[in-house]
């Protein structure tokens, strides 16, 4: 079979295929990998992949074959998050009071990263909580970090408390103690 242009990332483009695409719900046979490789500019033939899945799971990946009829399906077993935990961590992202809206997407984006395509599709949930209302501050998120690293160093902190006032200026409370 001649090597097309992108061979070398061979290994790479099927990692994300199979994280991408493949849950145990949602499996791909050998035709449907070799045509999503085929896709990407990659060709590739069955005794080269199964030599190629088990490269990915001596890296670690949890690549599973199942016989169903006279077909063989593949998929990623276990991953680093179930899909609970990830709905966990979202529901937490979307309640957090200190983050914006933006922030918060953006977030729930990346942890949607963590899922096949399909499991991604449940994290899009909303949350619901009465009277609570997301900060417009987008720098919040990036003070929060701070705090956790001048903790960790064993620093000191300062900074000066504000508050609005009814011409919705920033003022000094306390007169900035």
């Amino acid at each position: 079979m001649a090597k097309g242009p992108n061979q070398k990332l061979k290994l790479l483009y099927l990692m994300k295929i199979f994280m991408e695409e493949t849950d145990e719900q949602h499996p791909l046979t050998m035709p449907e990998i070799i045509s999503k490789l085929n896709a990407c500019g990659i060709n590739a033939d069955r005794k080269t992949l199964y030599m190629d899945f088990e490269e990915l799971r001596t890296f670690g990946l949890d690549i599973i074959s199942e016989k169903q009829g006279r077909k063989w399906n593949y998929y990623i077993g276990a991953r680093d998050f179930e899909l609970p935990e990830l709905k966990l961590l979202v529901d937490s992202v979307q309640s957090a009071k200190f983050m914006t809206d933006r922030k918060s997407n953006e977030l729930i984006r990346k942890i949607e990263s963590l899922a096949s395509r399909h499991d991604a599709k449940k994290l899009q949930r909303q949350v619901f909580i009465t009277g609570r209302v997301k900060t417009m501050n987008e720098s919040i998120y990036y003070n929060v970090d701070r705090l956790h690293d001048a903790i960790a160093t064993d620093s000191q902190i300062r900074f000066k408390y504000f508050q609005w006032n009814t011409n919705k200026e920033m003022e000094l409370r306390r007169g900035g103690e």
